[in-house]
Order: C-alpha cells, then structure tokens, then sequence
C-alpha cells in the first residue's frame, strides 16, 4: 500500500514539474496572499445602470478579458438544481429517498450502484449534454468572440463549449460530468462518458423526442436502476470508475488539464500589463479562492486592470480596487441582455 501511494506521489510530482506554468495554483497563491491584505468591501459607487454603462464601455476598450464563471451562470442560463427541472427528471428519487435537489443527491447512499448509476446518468445528461433552457452562454460569447478572451470556471456542465467558445481559451478546474476516472491511482487518465450516458438513460425508459433529446415518457414509468452489464467501468483494467470532479485529492488532472492551466497562467502572464477586464460572473463567497481572490489580488496589481462581478445578491469588491471595480446585482443573463443593446 505505501509503495503504491509512494508510486503515485512521484508521478504527480513529476507531472507538476513537466507542467510547470501552473495557472491554477499560481494564481490560488497570489490570491491567498492578497486576501490577507485586503480590509473592508465595497459594493461600488453608483446606481445599477450607470455602472451597466461603464462595464460596456470597459468591454469595448479592454486589451484582454478574463472570464472568471461560477455557478450562478448556469443558474442564469436556466440550469436549476432543484425545483421544476428536479421535480421533472428526479420525481421518484424524490418520492422514495427524500431527496430535495440535484446537488444534495450527488452525495445520498444509494443502496446499490444499479441505482447510484441511473441517478448519475440522469444528472449528467440533463446538466452536460442538452442545451440550456436560457441562451445566456450564447450571449456572453456574443460579446467576446472576436475579443482577446479566457476563460476560467469552476463549472463542470461543459456549457462553455456547447455555446461555442473556443477549447484552448477554456479552464475547467474542477473536472467534467462528461469524463470519467479510474478509482485506481495508478491511471491518471480520464474517460468520455457520451456513450455510456446515452445507454443509461435508455436503460431507464426515457425516450427520445424528435430532436433526439431524451425526454420522460407520456406514463411517466421509468426505471431508477440500470442493468448490472451497464454499470462502468475503467476500460484500461476494469476497475471502477467514478465521476471526474474535484471533491478530495484522488482527482485526476490529466494531460488536457494541465495544458488548459498552463494555456491560463501564459494568457495571464501576456496581457499581464494591459488594460485587463477581469470579469466575474456567479461567482458565490463559498469557494473564493480559484476566480475571486486572484482576480481581486490581479486587479491591484495592474492598475490598468477593471475588475467587474455580476452576481445575484453577492456582487462586492475589496475597498482597495473599489475605484476600478464594477460590482452589478442582478441576473447575468438580464445583465448581459442589457450590454447588447
């Protein structure tokens, strides 16, 4: 047991020496170190719509922008984890396990892994692989398309890539309900789960419309497990697999990771000293430490950067950047609708 640990520890080791433009971590330690330095927060100076205003001139004059997207986006874009979407898709994992939303059934003992499995095949495939309700992905990439973009989230729907934004401008730090890993530390690599996910859903009697989406059946009669044959597995050595998404230390980052950190921390380290919009969107104060503290600490340290957070009821900034900083309260996609015009 401690060879194979001691086995793993070097192969990370060595992964982060031959990725050594890390953008992920780089960044969490500039913004740790800038968060201890900050003292009171802001909400901005003026009234909603003037500082609508100033974010579009800002948009249209930035060098660079650096998107930096949490949850509420897809929130935004019509991607609720609870009520009627839950209710629709989840109604008798509801009814037999109590369980309120899609978030907090990620997390429930399933008895079996034929039910664990169709739960999981339902919340990937209704959260990666459908469009969203609401085109506010599309909007956003509207506004910077032809811009000198990145983009950086913590969201693990693939909703950017759906809308159209180029691969190599993408970070998606914390993994993809559309890959799956290895349980066993040995292989760090990770697996696409298209295939699989339509079989699943399938399997569970959901059928597909004339656009091909997988809908309920008029009877609503469906199934909460999936066949034994159809649980996954590791196609290297057949181990079992389990969702890639960070939620403790065994996540795999594999090659197309470390090249998206790396394609980040070079984006940053380019258009260090230019006038930068950093812009911040759904950002909650829960885990601030990968988008927020950075693009405060970034914010200060070029002072031709703008720093802009659109959120929903958590839209606020360091006093210290308070004068380059546009804090909006509001939906995003009514936000952005607004720029547009």
């Amino acid at each position: 047991m401690f060879l194979m640990f001691l086995k793993t520890r070097i192969r990370n080791i060595m992964k982060n020496y031959y990725y050594k433009k890390d953008g992920y971590r780089e960044t969490i330690q500039q913004g740790l170190i800038g968060a201890r330095s900050f003292g009171n927060m802001s909400s901005g100076n003026g009234a909603k719509e003037e500082k609508i205003n100033f974010f579009k001139s800002m948009l249209q004059n930035a060098e660079a922008v650096v998107i930096g997207a949490g949850a509420g986006l897809s929130t935004s874009a019509g991607l609720t984890y609870n009520g009627e979407r839950f209710e629709k898709y989840f109604f008798d994992f509801a009814e037999k396990y109590g369980i309120k939303d899609m978030y907090s059934g990620g997390f429930y003992p399933f008895p079996d892994n034929e039910t664990r499995w169709a739960w999981w095949a339902r919340h990937i495939y209704f959260n990666r692989y459908i469009e969203p309700p609401i085109p506010v992905y599309r909007k956003l990439l509207s506004l910077v398309e032809d811009r000198n973009y990145f983009v950086i989230t913590t969201n693990v729907d693939h909703q950017f890539q759906r809308a159209g934004f180029y691969k190599g401008r993408l970070f998606y730090t914390q993994g993809d309900y559309g890959l799956f890993q290895s349980l066993n530390p040995k292989i760090q690599k990770t697996y696409d789960n298209e295939d699989w996910v339509m079989k699943a859903m399938e399997a569970q009697g959901f059928v597909k419309n004339s656009n091909g989406i997988f809908e309920m059946p008029d009877n609503r009669k469906i199934s909460m497990q999936i066949p034994t044959n159809l649980i996954p597995k590791c196609p290297d050595d057949n181990s079992d697999v389990t969702t890639n998404l960070r939620a403790d230390n065994s996540f795999v980052e594999d090659e197309g990771w470390h090249k998206a950190s790396e394609n980040y921390y070079e984006f940053l380290q380019t258009n260090k000293d230019r006038h930068i919009l950093f812009l911040e969107l759904g950002v909650g104060a829960n885990t601030p430490v990968i988008v927020k503290y950075p693009f405060w600490q970034m914010t200060k340290e070029n002072k031709k950067a703008v720093y802009t957070c659109i959120n929903y009821g958590e839209a606020f900034c360091p006093e210290e950047i308070e004068d380059r900083s546009i804090c909006i309260y509001g939906d995003i996609g009514e936000v952005l609708e607004k720029i547009m015009k």
